[in-house]
C-alpha cells in the first residue's frame, strides 16, 4: 500500500485475489496495497517442513535485530524460531509462516534462493523479480511471486530488500482464512521491517503550521493532479483548524460525462465513517444513563444472539465495534442477499455467526457487528419500532439533528434526489464507468456499520465537535468529554503503532495522534481524520473506486505540509498511478471476454445456495450475465492452473467476485469464497 503511509511493505501482500474489488468487504489493505492487484493463482497450500515446527508462542510483541543490522517486530500470539542467517515466524493456526533471512552482498536471485532453500528446499528459483519503489530506508525493493497447488487459498512470495548492497530477504507463505483473521499481527512484522540504521520520520514535538493558503494550494494541486492520473470524476474536500472552517469546497464533477460541480454540500456514500457516527449514538445515550459501555447487551436487549453462546454472554455495549470479540467479516451472506436483505435478516446472520480468533485475541473487522450496535441503540431509544426505523430516528434525535448535519441520511431516495455525486469503477479494461448500485442498496440493511450520505459541510461540523471534546461551535456542551474520548481508548492493536477503538482507529506511526476511519463502497471512498493535539481535521470524499489512493496519500501530505515532513506522498501517487495501469493491463491478459462460450454453455440457467440466495444465468447481447438478486452483473471467464474455469463479475461496481465451476458427475455447481468462509451454488434444472 505505500511508503507514504503505514502499509509501506504490505502493499507487497495480494489484497484480494478478485482483481478489480470495489474494497468495500475487505479494509485489510485500505490504502495503495489494494490497488497492487498481485497476481495470484486461486489455489494454494503445499506441504512444507517449517509446519510441523511446535514452539511457545510469544506473549508481548518482541523486537528482533538480524545479523545484518535489519529489525522487525514479532508479534504476540506467533512462534518465533531462530534458523541459520534468519527467523520463520509462524501464526497461530498451523501451515502459514512469514520468514526473514539476512543473505549479505551479492546477486539478489542467489539471495532469493538462500532464503528458499533455508525455509522450503525444493523450491524452484525463479530468475527475475519486479521492481518495486524503493521506500521506507531500503534501496531496492524486489518482488518475486510464486504459484501454489491445492486447494487451499494461499498467496506466496518473496521480497528482496537491499541496503547498501545488503539483501534481506522475506518470504511470505500464508493461506488467505490466516491473512484476514490475523491481518493486524501480519502488518506488525511488515511494517516494523526496517533497515540498519534507519529512524522512521516523528513529528513529536513539533507545532502544526498555519493552513494558509499556501499549504492549501499545496493540498489542492495534489488532487487536481491525482484526478488526472485515476481518472477520479470529482473530490470534495473540507479543512479546519482551532476551530474554525479555512476549506470547503469541490473539484471536478458529480457525474462522469455531465457538467454539474462538486462543492461543499455534494453528498457522498461516507460509508464505514458511518461508524463513528453510530457509536456517537450509543456515547449519548451512555452518557444519559441508559447503560454504560461495560453493560451486557443481553441484558437490554433479550433477543441479542451470537453463534457462540459463550461470546453473546461476554459481550459488552464497547465490544459490538471494537473489532475485537473474535468475529469474523462475513459480509457475502447480506451482500447475495440483496434486494431481501433487512435489519431483521441481519441480526439472524449474526446469530448464526461463528467467532474464529478467541476474545480479544487479534484484530478483525465485522460489519454485523457495528450494524448490531447501531440496531441495540435504536431499540434501547424506541424499543417498539422496526430496527431499521428506530436506528433513524435516532440517529437523527441523538447525533444529526444536535449537530446540525442537516442533509446527512441514511435514505437513499432523499440523497439521490439532492445534490449527490454518482459513484464510479474501473471497468475490465480499466476505464472509469458510473459504478452500479446494487450491492449498495444490499448494504442499507447494515447501515450502523456505514452506507449513510454526507457532505463535507456536514462532516466538517461533527470534526468540529470532536476537536472541540464535545462542543458545538457556538461552544454549547453537546457531550461529556470523558463520555467523548471514551471511544478514542485502543481496544486492540491494528497493526503497528495502530490500534482500533469504538468506531475510531488511533494512528500513533508518525509520533502525533491521528484520529481517523475510512470508508469504502461501491463507486466511494471517502475519510475523515483529526489531530486532536493540534486542532487540525480533514476530510475528503471521492466519488470513484480508483480514488483508494488518493485518499492514503492525503492523509500523509496533510501531515508533511503541518510538520514540515519529506515530501514523499506526492511522488508515490505519481507511481502507483503508473504501476497500477501497468499490472491492470497484465491481468487483464488473464481474462477472457466474452466469457468462453464452451465453458458457459456448461453452466445451468438456475442455482441455489442455503447461504446466498438464488442465481440465475443468462446472456444479453452475446454477453455472459449472472443475477444474484438485486444486482446482477455481466462475466469474464479465466481458465486456472488446474483445468477448471473461474467466472468473474465485472461489471464496474460489482466487480471482482469469483465463481468456481465445478462438476462432480451429474452435479453443477459454483463455488464462492469469502476468506475465512466458502459457499456453494448447485444447480436446480
Amino acid at each position: 500500500m505505500q511508503s507514504a503511509t503505514r502499509k509501506d511493505l504490505m502493499h507487497e501482500i495480494p489484497s484480494d485475489r478478485r482483481p478489480w474489488h470495489r474494497n468495500g468487504l475487505r479494509q485489510k489493505l485500505l490504502c495503495f496495497a489494494f490497488l497492487s492487484l498481485l497476481p495470484t493463482s486461486h489455489t494454494g497450500a503445499t506441504q512444507q517442513p517449517v509446519a510441523q515446527i511446535v514452539q511457545d508462542r510469544l506473549l508481548i510483541e518482541t523486537p528482533v535485530e538480524m545479523s545484518g543490522g535489519a529489525r522487525f517486530v514479532a508479534p504476540n500470539g506467533w512462534a518465533l524460531r531462530k534458523v541459520e542467517s534468519g527467523y520463520i515466524l509462524s501464526a497461530p493456526e498451523p501451515g502459514s509462516h512469514i520468514a526473514i533471512f539476512d543473505h549479505g552482498k551479492g546477486d539478489v536471485e542467489a539471495a532469493v534462493a538462500a532464503a528458499w532453500a533455508a525455509y522450503e528446499p525444493g523450491v524452484a528459483a525463479k530468475s527475475a523479480g519486479t521492481e518495486r519503489p524503493p521506500r521506507e530506508g531500503w534501496d531496492r525493493t524486489l518482488r518475486f511471486q510464486y504459484a501454489a497447488s491445492g486447494d487451499e487459498p494461499r498467496s506466496r512470495l518473496a521480497l528482496a530488500l537491499a541496503k547498501d548492497g545488503q539483501w534481506t530477504v522475506l518470504i511470505y507463505d500464508v493461506s488467505d482464512e490466516v491473512s484476514e483473521r490475523r491481518d493486524a499481527q501480519i502488518e506488525v512484522i511488515f511494517n516494523s521491517l526496517l533497515p540498519k540504521g534507519y529512524a522512521r520520520e516523528s513529528f513529536a514535538g513539533k507545532t502544526a503550521h498555519r493552513l494558509d493558503a499556501n499549504r492549501i494550494a499545496q493540498l489542492t494541486s495534489m488532487i487536481e493532479a491525482a484526478r488526472e492520473d485515476y481518472a477520479i470524476p470529482g473530490v470534495a474536500l473540507g479543512l479546519i483548524q482551532d476551530g474554525q472552517i479555512v476549506y470547503a469546497g469541490g473539484f471536478g464533477v458529480r457525474t462522469k460525462g455531465r457538467t454539474e460541480p462538486v462543492d461543499a454540500n455534494t453528498l457522498f456514500n461516507v460509508a464505514s465513517l458511518g461508524k463513528a457516527f453510530t457509536t456517537l449514538m450509543l456515547a449519548k445515550q451512555v452518557e444519559a444513563g441508559r447503560y454504560d459501555w461495560t453493560t451486557p447487551v443481553s441484558s437490554k436487549w433479550p433477543s441479542f444472539r451470537l453463534g457462540d453462546p459463550e461470546t453473546s454472554r461476554w459481550v459488552q455495549v464497547q465490544h459490538l465495534v471494537c473489532a475485537c470479540t473474535g468475529m469474523p467479516r462475513q459480509d457475502y451472506q447480506w451482500l447475495f442477499d440483496g434486494e431481501n436483505s433487512s435489519a431483521r435478516s441481519m441480526m439472524q446472520l449474526l446469530a448464526r455467526a461463528q467467532p474464529t480468533s478467541n476474545f480479544g485475541d487479534s484484530y478483525q473487522y465485522s460489519n454485523l457487528m457495528a450494524a448490531a450496535a447501531g440496531y441495540f441503540g435504536g431499540h434501547v431509544q424506541y424499543p417498539g419500532r422496526e430496527l431499521g426505523a428506530a436506528y433513524d430516528a435516532a440517529m437523527q434525535k441523538l447525533v444529526f439533528g444536535p449537530l446540525g448535519m442537516e442533509l446527512t441520511t441514511a435514505n437513499f431516495s432523499k440523497a439521490l434526489a439532492a445534490n449527490h455525486a454518482s459513484g464510479h469503477a474501473p471497468d475490465i479494461d480499466g476505464n472509469i464507468q458510473i459504478a452500479d448500485q446494487g450491492l449498495n442498496y444490499a448494504a442499507i440493511s447494515t447501515r450502523p456499520s456505514g452506507n449513510h450520505w454526507s457532505n463535507v459541510n456536514d462532516l466538517l461540523r461533527y470534526v468540529q465537535m470532536e476537536l472541540a471534546k464535545g462542543k458545538r461551535p457556538d461552544g454549547k456542551r453537546y457531550i461529556s468529554e470523558e463520555t467523548l474520548l471514551a471511544r478514542r481508548k485502543p481496544q486492540v492493536a491494528e497493526g503497528f503503532n495502530e490500534y482500533y477503538g469504538m468506531g475510531l482507529k488511533i494512528d500513533r506511526q508518525w509520533g502525533v495522534d491521528v484520529i481517523h476511519h475510512g470508508g469504502s463502497t461501491a463507486g466511494y471512498r471517502a475519510h475523515m481524520m483529526w489531530l486532536p493535539d493540534h486542532g487540525v481535521g480533514a476530510v475528503i470524499l471521492i466519488n470513484s473506486d480508483s480514488g483508494s489512493v488518493l485518499r492514503t496519500a492525503f492523509r500523509r501530505r496533510l501531515l508533511e505540509i503541518l510538520f514540515d515532513g519529506k515530501p514523499i506522498a506526492e511522488p508515490d501517487l505519481r507511481n502507483y498511478a503508473k504501476e497500477i495501469r501497468q499490472e491492470a493491463a497484465e491481468e487483464r491478459k488473464l481474462y477472457t471476454l466474452p466469457a468462453d462460450p464452451g465453458a458457459s454453455a456448461k453452466l445451468a440457467r438456475r442455482y441455489k445456495s442455503d447461504e446466498l440466495g438464488n442465481l440465475t444465468i443468462g446472456t444479453l447481447n452475446g454477453a455472459l450475465w449472472f443475477d444474484f438478486g438485486g444486482w446482477r452483473s455481466e462475466m469474464a471467464s479465466r481458465r486456472n492452473e488446474d483445468g477448471s474455469t473461474s467466472f468473474y463479475t465485472i461489471s464496474p461496481g460489482v466487480a471482482g467476485y469469483e465463481l468456481v465451476s465445478e462438476t462432480s458427475g451429474d452435479q453443477r455447481s459454483l463455488l464462492v469464497r469469502e476468506a475465512q468462509h466458502q459457499y456453494r451454488f448447485t444447480a436446480v434444472e
